[in-house]
């Protein structure tokens, strides 16, 4: 008996620890950018992604952190990219979502990151990134193309 108590207290204590993780979860994510940011130069070589210069880049972007989780949500679910960024997103880009083609070095430093280690991806199918935060608000990102 003295051996299963000491299992649920070991249990227990895993799964206190589990719940501060998940809080910092978010903070962690923005260090393993920085981590990722000091890869990026290799990763492409290492990994699928084909180094780029340029990106076909969409996006969704609120001023409220709430805003982008509710639309990140209906991402979650199936919803098209572009059908949620022209319902959730606060800027000019908001039909669609659409920035067009981006260079390497014309956009802020977290959102340019983000955007450079996704893969491409369609509207009917996403892959984007998880919320960004930039100067100008809160980014869901997605690319179409790289080249």
């Amino acid at each position: 008996m003295g051996k299963d108590a000491k299992k649920p207290a070991a249990k227990a204590k895993t799964e206190t620890k589990a719940k501060p993780a998940a809080t910092k979860g978010k903070p962690a994510a923005a260090a393993g950018k920085g981590k990722a940011d000091k890869d990026s130069d290799a990763a492409p070589s290492s990994s699928k992604l084909k180094a780029a210069n340029s990106i076909q880049v969409r996006h969704i972007l609120c001023e409220k952190q709430s805003r982008a989780l509710e639309a990140k949500e209906k991402l979650d679910n199936g919803a098209a990219f572009n059908v949620v960024a022209t319902e959730y997103s606060e800027d000019k880009a908001r039909h669609g979502g659409s920035l067009g083609w981006m260079e390497r070095g014309s956009m802020v430093g977290p959102f340019q990151d983000a955007a450079f280690l996704l893969p491409p991806s369609t509207c009917a199918k996403p892959i984007y990134s998880p919320i960004t935060a930039t100067k100008f608000g809160y980014h869901i990102i997605m690319v179409e193309g790289r080249k």
